[in-house]
Order: structure tokens, then C-alpha cells, then sequence
């Protein structure tokens, strides 16, 4: 069977890889996995200070003035408040009796839950990420709720809504009672571009662009803080993203990178999860992915990682692939960038033409099927490229969803 990516590492940041993933060769067998222990949660408060995960030292200095400063403007101070106190714990929905008399109009679903979005929040700091940001129940919210639940033995979420899994939400809150939001002021690194617009869809004229940059100033935001576009947008009604200076209402992720030791990374194909364990089998890391495809599986059995490669450049070769992107034709090079196909990290492992990565639209991870390879936030797979080492194993488990179970989740 064709492959379909080869990459070439180096110690510099610019990194390439070929194409996507492809299906892998013969399943291989499965090693029993150790039961995991349970890494402490940590109770420190944390700010956005280095949200995208930077290590410069004067970076910071501004992200951390640029939250400090500005009072938020009146009218979105209540949202602030509303999101920060939201009960960990809302009373459930009480449904109707089948006899009652049915409203004379359903009411408009609001743009976001105010509990669920602080919850949001608090996972993603607490190293149990949703995924985007986006205040809706789902299926990566209740992923990590439910992850989290089993990492510290508590009850799991009984079904869906911010009220389900009492007790992991109220522990969540217990051991993390800082703001969920925060007043943020634009930075001119903020605005300043260069920006792409709207990414073509078309291989071909990617390949064109120096550089896969942010569309805009609204994707570059919400990637900092780990936010769906939409939310920003709900959240900052009117506000001019583009303008230095304007103050907006953004979460609050972790201050700067966790520190954690990758001993073993699991890949569990049938949940669309991989789940991260130090070397002593403690769960210190859980991320919603997309995972191979019916179609494109991913592979089983036990692997390693072996080089990561921090802002890769995405290579076509239509010799070695099993599937044609749109407009594709002849080999072609695709510039870094966090619109990259493969977003701003590549881990690659030691089965030829395979490895995890980011993806440009993070709204779409466990909502849709890949290549054979393993899709994270360009902000989950930074960290996790950060944390992890060659060598680290990897194993891949269960079996792809079908596309229909994706579309449903």
C-alpha cells in the first residue's frame, strides 16, 4: 500500500512534512497497558499570560500588562460576572409533564452556556482539555468531564448538560477557583499581521503563499486563548479586533506551558481521545483528537515517538498518496504556519509516514475523520510536543468511529 507522508527534522524550528497520513499496513498486536494512576490537580489561579505556549520571557511581560491594565468596558462586565460565578452545579432542567400544555414558541438557544463555558475553562487549565472553547455541551466537553471524573474516581457524567457530573464539577471548582475570564487589551502584535485572509481550499494556490499565517486578528485571538471565533465574536458584540488598544472579554487559560514528563501516550481510536501518562502511569494530560477514518484507518499496536518538529512545512507528493486534496496536481510545498495541514507541530513516530499534529480549524477536532493520523488543537499539540521526548511509547487503541458517530458527537 502507498504511503502517503514522509517528513525531514532538523534541530532549527522550521521543520517539513509529506502530505497527510495514510492508512496503516497489518494491524500489529496490542501489549496490555498498566492501569493508570492519578496525577494531583493543581489549585494555583492562572491568567493567559502565555497562552499560545511562548517561552520569551518579554512576550509574556506583555501579554501580562495587556490583561492587567483595562478595566473592561460596562457592557460586558455583567457576561464577565456571569461566566465567573456560574454555579460548578445548575439545577437540572426540569422537562414538562406529558399532559402540559406546550409553549406557544420555543425559545432561542442561547449563543453559549455560562457554566459550561467556565467549566470549559477549568478543564482546559486543569490539563483535561475540551478542545475549542465554545460554552455548548458536547462531546469533547463531556469527554473531559468525564476523563477528569475517572482521573480523580469520582461519579461520571450521567448524560449531557453543564448540571451532569456534580461532584467532578464542584472538584474542579474546589481546586481551581480562579476567574474563568478575563479583560484583555489588543496589542499591536496583535493586529499587525501579516494575515492571510481565508485560506484557499485549493493545494495549489496554498502552495502560493509564502507563509500560512492567521486568516485574520479573530482566528490569531482565538487561538491565544483557546476560544471558537464565534464566542469571541458573541462575547465582544461590535468590538474592532483590528484596533490596538480596544479592550475585550477573553478566557483564561493556563499561565504559560504545564509541566509534565511524557512516559506513555495513548491513542483510543474508538473515543477520539489520547490520554498522556508520566513515567510512574499517572494521567497528567487528556486531549480530544481526530483519529484515522473507516475508510483511512489509523494503526494498532505499540509504537515510539521519534523527532518533533515545531512549525512544519507540508509536502504533496501524489506518488505516495492514497487519496488527491482539492486542486492538487504534481508534487508541491506547503509553507508553515498554523494554517498548515498539519498546524504548527508535528510528532512524528516511528511508523514511517505517521504522527500527531495540529490542525488549522479547531472547531472540527473529533468531528471529523483524518488520514490515518492524529488531529489536536494547534494549541494541544504544541504543549504535548513541548512535554514529549523521542522515544516516549505510543499506543494506538480501540477502532475508528464511523463518519455518521462523528457527525452525531
Amino acid at each position: 500500500m502507498r504511503r502517503s507522508l514522509r517528513f525531514s527534522l532538523s534541530t532549527i524550528a522550521l521543520a517539513a512534512v509529506l502530505a497527510a497520513c495514510s492508512p496503516s499496513g497489518p494491524a500489529q498486536n496490542q501489549k496490555p497497558l498498566a492501569t493508570a494512576k492519578v496525577a494531583p490537580a493543581s489549585a494555583t489561579p492562572v491568567s493567559a499570560a502565555t497562552a499560545t505556549g511562548s517561552n520569551n520571557a518579554a512576550m509574556d511581560a506583555k501579554v501580562q500588562e495587556a490583561i492587567a491594565e483595562p478595566p473592561l468596558p460596562a457592557e460586558l462586565q455583567a457576561a464577565e460576572q456571569a461566566i465567573n460565578q456560574a454555579s460548578p452545579t445548575p439545577a437540572p432542567t426540569v422537562l414538562p409533564a406529558a399532559n402540559a400544555t406546550a409553549p406557544a414558541a420555543t425559545p432561542p438557544k442561547p449563543a453559549y452556556d455560562p457554566a459550561i463555558l467556565r467549566a470549559e475553562v477549568l478543564l482546559d487549565r486543569a490539563g483535561f482539555s475540551p478542545g475549542v472553547i465554545d460554552g455548548r455541551d458536547g462531546s469533547n466537553y463531556r469527554g473531559a468531564l468525564k476523563a477528569y471524573a475517572e482521573a480523580h474516581r469520582l461519579p461520571p457524567p450521567a448524560g449531557p448538560g453543564a448540571g451532569q457530573g456534580p461532584d467532578a464539577l464542584a472538584a474542579l471548582a474546589a481546586a481551581d477557583p480562579g476567574a474563568a475570564m478575563q479583560a484583555y487589551k489588543l496589542a499591536t502584535d496583535d493586529t499587525a499581521g501579516p494575515f492571510i485572509g481565508k485560506p484557499p481550499k485549493d493545494y495549489r494556490e496554498l502552495a502560493k503563499l509564502p507563509a500560512l499565517g492567521y486568516s485574520g486578528p479573530d482566528q490569531l485571538l482565538a487561538e491565544k486563548f483557546h476560544m471558537d471565533i464565534g464566542l469571541l465574536k458573541t462575547l465582544n458584540p461590535g468590538a474592532d479586533l483590528s484596533r490596538p488598544g480596544q479592550v475585550i472579554l477573553v478566557a483564561a487559560p493556563r499561565a504559560g506551558p504545564r509541566q509534565f514528563q511524557v512516559g506513555r501516550i495513548e491513542i483510543d481510536k474508538s473515543g477520539g481521545v489520547v490520554r498522556v501518562y508520566d513515567p510512574s502511569g499517572a494521567l497528567v494530560a487528556f486531549y480530544p483528537a481526530t483519529v484515522g477514518s473507516s475508510e483511512r484507518p489509523a494503526p494498532s499496536g505499540q509504537f515510539e515517538v521519534k523527532a518533533v518538529a515545531p512549525r512544519p512545512a507540508y509536502y504533496y507528493d501524489p506518488s505516495r498518496l492514497t487519496f488527491t486534496p482539492q486542486g492538487a496536481s504534481g508534487k508541491l510545498k506547503i509553507a508553515p504556519g498554523p494554517n498548515n495541514p498539519v498546524g504548527s507541530t508535528w510528532i512524528a513516530l516511528n511508523l514511517p509516514t505517521y504522527g500527531i499534529h495540529g490542525a488549522p480549524d479547531p472547531s472540527l477536532i473529533g468531528k471529523r475523520q483524518s488520514h490515518g493520523c492524529v488531529r489536536l488543537t494547534n494549541w494541544d499539540v504544541a504543549e504535548l510536543g513541548k512535554a514529549v521526548k523521542a522515544g516516549a511509547q505510543v499506543a494506538f487503541i480501540g477502532v475508528e468511529a464511523s463518519a455518521k458517530a462523528l457527525k452525531r458527537g
